[in-house]
């Protein structure tokens, strides 16, 4: 059963609330005023709150203030009830962080409406989805329950990709957002002269190929099979709707381009500065992330070299160097990483000890 605490300083409105509420299959918690009510949601922890906003001791906006400083109450979901219908007083509620806004005199089909979306959407936001081909289902089947589209990702796609696939090119208009359900996929930039640097590679459980799409420009790289891989296409418009609709989405995805953003960047300080011998032990780091430790890395010392930023001569160089040291085995071919801490002290230092 959800609870909810109603702060609302007119008996005989808090009261008729209230039996709405509890005919509603909800338990209810009261407080007279903003003050009382600070109080209650600090020791009762509502699933939701609805509050009054002009009331004597403490006003329903020092009400949602104090209470989103908060930790322990700052993500509970708020819900305003006032007579007063300025835009600059909707606009104030809303800049403090409530979830919706009620003006009386309301109906009790319009209340219980207000009160089961939010409970919805807060569902979906304290909701951990696996980063799965299942798990993206689970979050688009909530989603449409929250945002009440019943079509939403309906022409959501796997697509079967041999290796070397191309899934997109450079200067492509953006149509989709991509999500990896197995396989690997390799991002890269092209240069006139026909040189290649691979700027990414994604796994299972990742989303690509949506920062352009949210800039409204052309892809800026390409995107291609490393290996037999299945894809999840989800349409432009399906997945515009679920980032401006809902905010954790939205936080989601800003999350992953900042850190896009900030690999980008180090990428380019360590082309600049590292050596070719530190790039190539941290290209190799980055390849062994995408498969089992006792697996072996099963990829061309071309694409290895694009990666590196280098020529694919220097790369087997250094492969061979690394060979020697003991910090990989190669057979067939295939590489195996056996040090990684050593490794990584290459990637700081250019000495493995």
């Amino acid at each position: 059963m959800k609870k909810i605490l109603l702060i609302e300083d007119n008996a005989e409105i808090r009261e008729n609330t209230e039996e709405i509420l509890k005919l509603a299959n909800f338990e209810v918690v009261t407080a007279p005023n903003g003050k009382i009510g600070v109080d209650a949601a600090q020791r009762e922890k509502p699933d939701l709150i609805v509050c009054d906003i002009m009331m004597p001791e403490l006003d329903g906006y020092g009400v949602l203030h104090i209470l989103s400083k908060k930790p322990e109450t700052a993500r509970i979901p708020f819900i305003f009830l006032t007579a007063k219908t300025e835009k600059t007083d909707i606009r104030k509620g809303m800049n403090l962080g409530a979830d919706d806004y009620l003006t009386k005199p309301f109906d009790d089909t319009e209340l219980l409406n207000a009160i089961e979306t939010r409970l919805r959407k807060q569902e979906v936001r304290n909701k951990e989805y696996a980063s799965t081909a299942d798990g993206l289902d689970h979050f688009i089947e909530d989603a449409k329950k929250v945002l009440d589209l019943s079509d939403l990702c309906r022409d959501k796609k796997t697509k079967v990709l041999k290796k070397k696939t191309e899934l997109f090119a450079e200067g492509d208009s953006p149509l989709h957002v991509f999500f990896v359900r197995s396989g690997n996929i390799k991002t890269f930039k092209a240069h006139p002269d026909g040189k290649e640097l691979i700027t990414n590679l994604y796994k299972a459980g990742d989303f690509f190929g949506f920062e352009s799409l949210l800039e409204n420009i052309p892809y800026q790289e390409s995107a291609v099979a490393l290996e037999d891989s299945e894809v999840v296409i989800i349409p432009k418009s399906d997945f515009l709707v679920l980032l401006h609709q809902h905010s954790d989405v939205s936080a989601s995805f800003i999350a992953l381009l900042c850190k896009k953003v900030s690999e980008k960047e180090k990428q380019l300080l360590h082309l600049a500065y590292n050596s070719v011998r530190q790039r190539t032990a941290e290209a190799l780091l980055k390849v062994a992330q995408l498969h089992d430790a006792t697996e072996k890395i099963n990829m061309s010392r071309e694409d290895l070299a694009k990666m590196v930023g280098t020529a694919s001569e220097s790369v087997i160089r250094v492969l061979s160097d690394f060979k020697e040291e003991g910090l990989i085995e190669i057979e067939s071919g295939k590489i195996k990483v056996t040090q990684p801490g050593k490794l990584q002290k290459v990637v700081r230092w250019s000495v493995a000890r």
